[in-house]
């Protein structure tokens, strides 16, 4: 039984054939990629839902040249360190694309691996890379999965929602966040804007969790081809807020050194 859950009654789904549905006869049909959606709105005055096809092909051509392996073998190692080899469940909250969830899951191999987007598009592509991933299309703000039903869960530049992390990590259960630094990405900004700025400092407080380690990846990332610039570009959210003007900035530009730095933030759900 999938630990996915249906977002009217609650209750557990059970997948048959071509449909997940649960005992009170909820149905929720399987894409051909074995996708599911479970939002239970998409009412929204926004004009994107989650990650659109620009940005998704962006990424998916940036991210496949390697340029943040230091980023995915951080990660996978503090996923590695909790299972110790035994079978987990991880649940990825705002997966994308897939990049972190399917390599994740190839090196556990022997442990269920969940990842929920906004983004049918998104999903997608992630049920491409790894068909052996249980992907949903549901929102961080009502994760449709059971209580006390995942040993980690994984939350990478998406909406931190700790109250839904907490319901459903099991006690002593952990939750891996990474987030952009204070100088991410400020040599590109100062190729666009004419006064760059520095990232906030998010705060690391969560309530519900004790923070219990934070590894910082820094790194100089030198691009040479216009494409992989524009892919960077791309695969952010700078690229829907900047003029026309500024993006045109970057068309011709054939050299970028830009800063790369993450944090990644290590939490145990407090009992």
């Amino acid at each position: 039984m999938t630990k996915f859950t249906c977002p009217v009654c609650g209750d557990r789904l059970i997948t048959d054939d071509r449909i997940m549905h649960c005992l009170n006869g909820h149905c929720y049909d399987l894409s051909k990629y074995k996708t599911v959606n479970l939002m239970r709105s998409q009412k929204s005055g926004k004009k994107r839902h989650g990650d659109d096809r620009l940005m998704l092909n962006a990424r998916c051509n940036f991210l496949s040249k390697g340029f943040y392996e230091p980023l995915l073998k951080a990660v996978t190692d503090k996923v590695c360190t909790v299972a110790h080899g035994e079978p987990i469940t991880v649940l990825d909250a705002g997966c994308g694309e897939g990049y972190y969830t399917s390599y994740i899951q190839e090196v556990l191999g022997n442990s269920d691996v969940y990842g929920i987007d906004i983004s049918k598009d998104a999903l997608i592509s992630a049920a491409k890379r790894n068909k052996n991933l249980h992907l949903a299309v549901a929102s961080c703000a009502e994760i449709p999965v059971a209580d006390r039903s995942c040993d980690v869960v994984l939350n990478i530049f998406s909406p931190t929602i700790s109250e839904e992390f907490a319901r459903i990590l099991t006690d002593g259960g952990y939750l891996i966040r990474v987030i952009p630094l204070e100088m991410h990405l400020f040599g590109l900004k100062k190729s666009i804007y004419d006064k760059p700025y520095k990232n906030k400092p998010e705060s690391m407080v969560l309530d519900g969790f004790k923070l219990t380690d934070k590894t910082d990846i820094k790194y100089s990332l030198t691009l040479t081809d216009n494409d992989d610039i524009q892919n960077l570009f791309k695969m952010t959210p700078y690229y829907y807020k900047t003029s026309r003007e500024d993006q045109a900035k970057l068309k011709t530009l054939r050299y970028l050194e830009t800063e790369i730095e993450f944090g990644i933030l290590s939490y145990v759900k407090e009992v």
